[in-house]
């Protein structure tokens, strides 16, 4: 979109909130760059560049302003919605993969070399995976001095920084600020003393509809790996440095964010995977405006707007977990899930809670006895052979996975149908498309509203709503009383 001039210059005139994340404005006369809401007057238009990442700001000579805090902004719906290699690559920037693995790593999991990935990293978003790294170092950074009491040391090395040095440079280049005077500015209030703790506040574009967001997740809650407790939706995460546990809670402008961690080197990563989870960066506007030019489907997206599809923070959980729900009602399924955690899980500590073990791994999980396993014979070797898939490096699912391949590996596996297919689609590889057009309760939704209900009647009417499928799926299951439709009340 920053190629737009006239679009852009509009958004930033008339403060737009919603193009937040999508663009930043740098202005030349005092080297800034913001978001389009940015609520200071306008600059003049022949003062302004528009670039399609914070990190080609910064790349350009540009700080962060102090006021509209651009680098805090919503992340681009580009890409979580789209499945090209630039998307693939800015999913696995997110989680870590270039500070844990190095741009080689990246270009390795996306299956182009390296030269082929940063060429078009560089073309559509004006900084390659390095620069891309760097500006999500600098808000981890940021993050770290803000709302802990830690070291300055110690934020540098959790944030991915190789020395102080360059921590310091980078904040400085970054925020016009030294780390201390940054922490000198932050608003008062209290700072986690204890190393791993952490309250943040997660942003999203309004609206948002927290009912079948929260409902879900907490319905489907496997027990000690998931709770919902004092108006919060809560889990363990298995990270990359060691594990951690966060408590979700909907408020009307963020997300309320409570984020316990054994190695703060996991923080960007557990964020963005809390944000896939909640599906925080979507675009509510363009998805809704899309859905409510079906007659039939307006008064849904009237009646609650901003719904959101929710998702995972682990893709191959959730893969066995899909396996463990065919054909069995919401609380068989959990049932079964507990049973794999008590028996193969890893054991955490929760003092704040009732969570105790990590989801198991899929090599834990590959040494499960299909005979213990309380479900029909076909069932079992589904379930194994999709762990034996996982294990091997067969199935990719994460988020760098090729989407349309990674559909083709799990049909081919037996025992997993088109619905098993297009949920793992929906929710762990977070496909905006995605469509189960054999799920009976959303082939009992349309027959209510007049719609096509045969599966393939109904796919054929679900064109007019592509590229939003996934999202006109949960505008459908929202006409049951289920419980994954209401937010829980305790």
């Amino acid at each position: 979109m920053h190629t737009d001039t006239e679009r852009c210059l509009r958004a930033v005139q008339s403060k737009d909130a919603r193009f937040d994340g999508w663009f930043y404005t740098a202005v030349l006369t005092t080297r800034i760059y913001c978001r389009p809401s940015c609520p200071v007057v306008p600059p003049k238009p022949e003062n302004m560049r528009f670039y399609p990442s914070a990190a080609a700001a910064q790349q350009a000579g540009f700080r962060a302003c102090k006021r509209c805090r651009p680098d805090a902004s919503p992340g681009s719906p580009e890409w979580n919605a789209r499945a090209d290699l630039v998307a693939r690559a800015m999913r696995l920037i997110a989680d870590g993969i270039v500070d844990r693995e190095g741009v080689p790593g990246l270009a390795a999991r996306l299956g182009y070399s390296t030269r082929q990935t940063e060429r078009q990293l560089l073309a559509e978003l004006g900084a390659g995976p390095l620069a891309l790294a760097r500006a999500q170092r600098a808000q981890t950074a940021r993050l770290l001095v803000e709302t802990t009491a830690l070291p300055m040391a110690d934020i540098a090395f959790a944030a991915g920084f190789a020395s102080i040095r360059t921590f310091n440079e980078t904040v400085r280049e970054v925020f016009a600020l030294s780390p201390t005077e940054l922490r000198r500015r932050a608003r008062p209030g209290p700072r986690a003393a204890v190393p791993g703790t952490l309250a943040l506040r997660l942003p999203f574009r309004q609206p948002l509809n927290p009912d079948n967001l929260f409902g879900h997740l907490a319905a489907t809650a496997v027990p000690g790996v998931e709770e919902w407790r004092d108006g919060a939706y809560r889990r363990t995460l298995n990270l990359p440095y060691g594990h951690g546990i966060v408590a979700l809670a909907p408020r009307p402008d963020h997300i309320d964010c409570r984020l316990s961690l054994t190695d703060l080197r996991d923080l960007a990563g557990a964020i963005a995977r809390c944000r896939r989870m909640l599906d925080l960066d979507a675009d509510p506007e363009a998805v809704d405006g899309l859905l409510r030019e079906d007659p039939l489907l307006a008064p849904l997206v009237d009646k609650a707007p901003g719904r959101r599809v929710p998702r995972t923070v682990d893709a191959e959980e959730f893969a066995v977990r899909a396996v463990l729900g065919q054909q069995v009602s919401t609380a068989a399924a959990r049932t079964h899930a507990g049973r794999l955690v008590r028996a193969h899980g890893e054991a955490v500590d929760d003092p704040d809670g009732g969570l105790s073990h990590l989801f198991p791994t899929s090599a834990a999980l590959a040494e499960l006895d299909p005979e213990a396993l309380a479900m029909p014979r076909t069932r079992r070797a589904t379930l194994t052979g999709v762990i034996a898939s996982l294990g091997s490096g067969a199935l990719q699912l994460g988020v760098g996975s090729d989407r349309d391949e990674a559909r083709e590996r799990l049909a081919a596996l037996p025992g997993i149908g088109p619905w098993t297919v297009e949920c793992i689609a929906m929710r762990a590889l977070g496909d905006p498309d995605a469509f189960t057009p054999t799920d009976l309760g959303l082939r009992r939704a349309a027959a209510g509203l007049g719609l096509p209900h045969t599966p393939a009647a109904l796919t054929r009417h679900s064109a007019r709503w592509r590229p939003w499928r996934a999202y006109a799926v949960q505008y459908l299951w929202a006409t049951d009383d289920h419980p994954i439709n209401h937010l829980p009340t305790n």
